[in-house]
């Protein structure tokens, strides 16, 4: 007689084994996640870093900070207004010059468009125009323009100084100069031997220079333009270091 087969028993557990290998991958990538998200993130805490050393000159970021916040809002009140960005300040012959043109207006003694301040990578230029200060063809300093070409003399900041004369490209009609050369040449000079006798400026540190047609501000095609060209600079020079020894 022959055995009687027992049915098979069958495992209703197996899916176990599944569900740990699942649950051990998933562990394994979540793990993968961290490690590169924390590389990333001291590569970021280094960026960051370098950024702060660069422009820190700048106040991008706040001085007693260690480091930046690399998530919005961490570290930071959200009712603070952003730090502004310090630009480099002008220089102090910059900021005197424009103080006494200023008053100069103010008091009436000047009027608008007579003189004008730009920043060169010389210095300081003040331009004396024309209109303002000599009559056509003249070198002859207008009466009215004394009082406060004297008050800018006796405020002058230290240091060397060039006065620069300027035409426009007309040609010159005149007994006394024979061209704009001259012309420019003599208005400089007239403006050059003012200050010396208003002030306590050193003669060593004074030059003066003519520059006829050639040094324009604006195009001598029009009648304004050609305006702005007639002018005497003086120019306020920014100091040069001494040479190195050799």
């Amino acid at each position: 007689m022959s055995k009687k087969k027992h049915p098979e028993h069958v495992n209703h557990e197996r899916w176990l084994v599944s569900y740990a290998d699942f649950i051990t991958l998933l562990f394994a990538f979540f793990v993968v996640l961290f490690a590169s998200g924390q590389a990333d993130k001291k590569k970021q805490q280094k960026f960051a870093s370098a950024m702060q050393q660069a422009f820190s000159q700048m106040a991008f970021f706040e001085p007693h900070s260690k480091k930046p916040a690399l998530n919005d809002g961490a570290g930071s009140d959200p009712n603070q207004n952003p730090q502004p960005i310090v630009m480099p300040m002008e220089s102090s012959a910059g900021t005197q010059v424009k103080a006494l043109v200023e008053q100069q207006l103010a008091q009436g003694a000047l009027k608008a468009g007579d003189v004008t301040v730009r920043e060169t990578k010389e210095g300081i230029v003040l331009s004396l125009h024309e209109g303002g200060f000599f009559d056509s063809g003249s070198a002859e300093l207008r009466p009215q323009s004394v009082a406060a070409l004297r008050a800018i003399a006796q405020q002058l900041p230290s240091g060397e100084i060039r006065v620069e004369g300027h035409t426009d490209n007309l040609a010159m009609h005149s007994a006394l100069y024979a061209s704009n050369w001259e012309l420019s040449g003599a208005r400089a000079s007239a403006i050059a031997r003012f200050l010396l006798e208003h002030s306590t400026l050193n003669p060593s540190q004074l030059a003066v220079a003519g520059y006829a047609e050639f040094h324009p501000l604006a195009s001598n095609a029009t009648a304004e333009g050609r305006a702005q060209n007639r002018r005497v600079d003086i120019v306020f020079l920014k100091a040069t270091p001494p040479p190195s020894p050799s």
